[in-house]
C-alpha cells in the first residue's frame, strides 16, 4: 500500500499520509510520487497544483510539517494549501475558544444537577450520568462524558455537539434526542452529533464537518 496517495477533488487535490505507514515510509513514497508527477505532463491539468495534505487520524509534530512542506517545495510545481487531521487537540479546542469566542467550562456536573449556558461551549471536565450540560450553541467536549448533553436548546437543529460520546447517556440538538446504548459509538473524540435533514438526530465524523457543517467549518479554519 503506498503511504502518499493523491487523488482529485471538486476544489482541487487532496493528498493523503496513510497514517498506518511510518513517517520514514511516508517520505519515501511522497518522493516517489512527487516525481512521477513531476515528469509526467499528462498526470495533472493544471501547471500549479495546490495541495489539501491529509494526515488521517495522525498529528504531525512541527518537525515532521517542517519536512513535508520542505519536500513538496522542492517541486515549484506543487504547493500546500493546509495540512490537516481528522483529530483535534486540546491545544487546538482552546485556540478555537480565543478566535469564536467560545464559553470555556472545566467542572465537575454530578447527577441531578444541570448547567445552562449561552453560545457555545468547550468543556473540559466531567459529567456523571445523570448530570446535563444545556446550552443555546454547540457543544465542544473534551472531557468525559456519562451525562446529558444537549446544544441547540431550545429549538436551533443548526447546532452540534462535537466529541467522544460513547458513553453519554443522552444527546440532545434542540428537541431531538438519542439515548446512547452500549457500544452504539466508537471511543472517539472525532464523533459529531447533529440534525440531518429529515429532522432525525444523526452521527459523523469531524472529517465530515465541511459537509455536516459548512459554516461552522469555515469559521474554525478548516480543521
Amino acid at each position: 500500500m503506498q503511504a502518499a496517495v493523491l487523488r482529485g477533488t471538486q476544489n482541487g487535490y487532496d493528498l493523503v499520509l496513510k497514517q498506518s505507514a511510518s513517517f520514514e515510509q511516508i517520505l519515501v513514497d511522497l518522493k516517489a510520487l512527487l516525481e512521477k508527477l513531476k515528469t509526467d505532463p499528462k498526470a495533472l491539468e493544471t501547471t500549479k497544483v495546490s495541495l489539501d495534505v491529509l494526515t488521517e487520524d495522525r498529528l504531525l509534530t512541527a518537525d515532521e510539517k517542517a519536512q513535508i512542506e520542505e519536500m513538496v517545495g522542492n517541486y515549484p510545481r506543487f504547493e500546500i494549501h493546509k495540512i490537516a487531521a481528522n483529530v483535534i487537540t486540546v491545544d487546538d479546542a482552546i485556540q478555537l475558544r480565543e478566535r469564536e469566542n467560545v464559553h470555556l467550562l472545566s467542572k465537575v456536573i454530578r447527577n441531578g444537577q444541570e448547567v445552562v449556558m449561552q453560545g457555545d461551549v468547550l468543556f473540559l471536565g466531567t459529567i456523571h450520568e445523570g448530570g446535563k450540560l444545556r446550552t443555546t450553541g454547540n457543544i465542544f467536549s473534551m472531557g468525559d462524558v456519562s451525562g446529558i448533553l444537549q446544544a441547540g436548546y431550545p429549538d436551533d437543529e443548526s447546532k452540534l455537539i462535537m466529541g467522544n460520546l460513547h458513553s453519554a447517556q443522552q444527546v440532545r440538538i434542540a428537541e431531538q434526542f438519542d439515548i446512547i446504548e452500549s457500544e452504539q459509538l466508537a471511543d472517539s473524540r472525532q464523533t459529531i452529533a447533529y440534525v440531518n435533514d429529515l429532522h432525525v438526530l444523526s452521527y459523523g465524523k469531524l472529517a465530515q464537518l465541511k459537509k455536516i457543517n459548512p459554516k461552522l467549518y469555515n469559521q474554525i479554519g478548516g480543521i
